[in-house]
């Protein structure tokens, strides 16, 4: 899941979370992607780094 603010900070991150993730999988720098975003914090940065969307997984279990 991705989550929708920093754990540390409180930063709202899920309205820039779509736009970074297609950035990079074009092969943008991660780096040059949160800088253009605004995530200049380390908090903020290693939140949306680390994060891992399980949607798909967690849908399995749906009854």
């Amino acid at each position: 899941m991705r989550s929708i603010r920093c754990f540390t900070c409180g930063k709202v991150l899920a309205d820039k979370y779509e736009a970074f993730d297609e950035r990079t999988k074009k092969g943008e720098n991660p780096q040059k992607v949160l800088d253009d975003l605004g995530i200049t914090r380390y908090c903020c940065r290693s939140t949306f780094v680390t994060s891992v969307d399980m949607t798909d997984e967690l849908a399995k279990f749906k009854k």
